[in-house]
């Protein structure tokens, strides 16, 4: 999610990155190094803006002008009029209007990533039948031009340079959202999206939680790498099962009390101290606590549905202490403790001791714990 993740950052050999369009089950993220990202294709794709991943001020303004290439509209010779999907993917487009989309008359999903689009000028003609937009990576800096989109049900415009959400709150029928890595500071103009089961603003500038409350049919949401202080605004999410907010400002956990469906909490890289805070999540099975200055497990004992306990590098030095707070989790299979005083004190007998401590965990860290 994994976040230093996905597509744009590094990620562990075994990650999956966060949510994918085209799954049903969302895998979770398997890293623990701070930002969940945003692995969405199967392929990985070439980048075409490299600095976005290192550098979060990275910007086009000074860069040359893009070379514009001719007749956009031979790029889509071999497509047929009644063609419904289309992925024109770093193709250095530069102009949508020159691609002559009109003629599509069943057009569904529409792919541009990865392109020098700055723009989104497309025909209304073909709003009766798209409903996937994807314009990630390109240098679109306002949104307009999906006034008479309203059967999108997903919008991707994930690493361009947006700072302003607006004109999208008309689109009831989304269900996923992406604005991974722009230069958004607020939470703003998506009231009344009831359907929005995903919403992604992972890499931005946020640092408050606000106007998400007629978010009412939210899922997922994916908040990693901003410079957010607290977990607050989310008690109208009750149908929320993966929230995401690592490498955030975190001092504790609050805020969760009203989210009884919560699944996955990923929490890593912050300065969190306690796992005081869940005792009204009885139904996590995933928690990354990773990266935090946490000394003791004391506040998992509601958890008896918990799986997954990722807390590498944190603070934790006491093997009994892991026995009696996590010994009961009959369905515990993953531990990820590296990096801990516990593992770095005696790395030879690490293993072993966690293997009695917790008989029933099938991993611990990357590996899978052989059967005698």
């Amino acid at each position: 999610m994994t976040s230093e993740s996905a597509p744009h950052v590094e990620l562990p050999a075994e990650t999956n990155g966060s949510a994918t369009h085209d799954q049903a089950d969302h895998p979770s993220p398997r890293d623990s190094k701070g930002w969940d990202g945003k692995l969405r294709l199967e392929k990985r794709p070439v980048i075409a803006h490299q600095g976005s991943l290192s550098d979060p001020e990275h910007s086009d303004e000074d860069a040359p002008p893009v070379e514009q290439i001719e007749a956009d509209e031979d790029l889509l010779e071999e497509y047929e009029d009644d063609e419904d999907e289309i992925n024109l993917v770093h193709c250095r487009i530069t102009s949508i209007p020159a691609l002559r989309l009109e003629r599509f008359t069943k057009l569904g999903r529409l792919c541009l990533r990865q392109n020098q689009i700055s723009t989104v000028e497309l025909p209304d003609s073909l709003a009766p039948t798209l409903y996937e937009i994807d314009l990630y990576d390109n240098i679109i800096a306002h949104i307009k031009g999906f006034d008479a989109f309203t059967e999108l049900t997903s919008l991707d415009l994930s690493f361009n340079k947006i700072k302003h959400i607006k004109r999208l709150n008309h689109l009831k029928k989304l269900k996923d959202l992406y604005f991974v890595q722009n230069k958004i500071s607020a939470i703003e103009g998506l009231e009344g999206l009831t359907n929005l089961r995903m919403l992604e603003l992972g890499a931005n500038r946020i640092r408050t939680l606000e106007n998400l409350e007629t978010l009412t049919g939210l899922e997922e949401l994916w908040l990693g790498k901003n410079k957010i202080t607290e977990i607050k605004g989310l008690d109208t999410l009750s149908n929320l099962k993966i929230l995401s907010i690592q490498s955030n400002r975190l001092t504790s956990i609050t805020g969760l009390e009203s989210l009884p469906n919560l699944e996955q909490l990923h929490i890593s890289h912050n300065a969190i101290t306690s796992l005081s805070g869940l005792e009204s999540n009885s139904n996590l099975r995933v928690i990354d606590i990773s990266s935090n200055p946490i000394e003791h497990l004391t506040g998992l004992s509601q958890l008896t549905h918990l799986e997954e306990l990722w807390a590498s590098y944190c603070k934790i030095s006491d093997f009994a202490e892991i026995e009696r707070e996590l010994r009961d989790k009959e369905e515990l299979e993953t531990v990820y403790f590296e990096g801990n005083p516990l593992q770095l004190r005696q790395p030879a007998l690490y293993r072993n001791k966690l293997r009695l401590a917790l008989p029933q965990v099938k991993q611990i860290d990357a590996t899978f714990v052989k059967v005698s």
